[in-house]
C-alpha cells in the first residue's frame, strides 16, 4: 500500500505501525511515531492499523550540541 512517511510517498507491506517500524529498521530507543497528527504510544504500535494514504511522522532523538 502507499502511505506517506515524513511527507514522502512510500510503498509498504506493513499492516500496522509495529511492522512499519521493523520494515524501516527503527531503533528500539529514541524513536517516536505519529499517525496523522496524533502521537501513537509504542505499546500500541502493534494494534494501530495502517490504511492506504495514511501519513506517518517518524521522529528520531538526537544528541549533541
Amino acid at each position: 500500500m502507499q502511505i506517506k512517511i515524513n511527507n514522502k510517498s512510500v510503498c509498504t507491506e506493513a499492516s500496522n505501525m509495529q511492522e512499519l517500524a521493523q520494515e524501516l529498521n527503527l531503533s528500539e530507543y529514541g524513536v517516536a511515531m505519529a499517525l496523522g497528527t496524533s502521537m501513537v504510544p509504542r505499546d500500541i504500535w502493534s494494534t494501530t492499523e495502517l490504511q492506504e494514504g495514511d501519513s506517518v511522522i517518524v521522529i528520531k532523538a538526537a544528541c549533541g550540541g
